[in-house]
């Protein structure tokens, strides 16, 4: 991994450009999923249930709630809660560290439909010159 001398730890390192599975790339892509987005943003409110938060993400299938669940559990963002009891209950919150990722990525989702406007111009202006060749 190349070492930056910038003020970002970013710049110019093999994470921006290189081809290699660095292992904060794979968090990075595990935290920024499709999915993984909203189960954090989600969790940032409150402890949910499987059946409860699968119905407030909506349309993501029980395989792929629960694939992202235990990669962001593996991370260290998501602890699960199994408790003895019949029927099982299994609660799924935040850690410390998954609150840390997830308001980062609630800003990124908050800067997205603050700016959602500019970005429909801005693919508007390009589909026109594109159909204008």
């Amino acid at each position: 991994m190349a070492v930056s001398t910038s003020s970002s730890p970013l710049a110019g390192s093999k994470y921006v450009t290189g081809e290699t599975m660095c292992p904060h790339r794979l968090v990075l892509e595990h935290v920024t999923s499709r999915w993984g987005v909203l189960v954090l943003i989600e969790l940032l409110d409150r402890p949910y249930r499987f059946s409860e938060l699968r119905r407030a993400i909506g349309r993501v299938s029980e395989k792929m709630l629960t694939q992202t669940l235990q990669t962001l559990e593996r991370d260290g963002l998501v602890h699960r809660d199994a408790k003895p009891v019949i029927p099982p209950r299994v609660d799924y919150s935040l850690t410390d560290l998954g609150r840390e990722a997830a308001e980062q990525v609630r800003g990124l989702a908050e800067w997205t439909q603050e700016r959602m406007t500019a970005v429909q111009e801005a693919r508007e202006g390009y589909d026109s010159r594109k159909a204008g060749r």
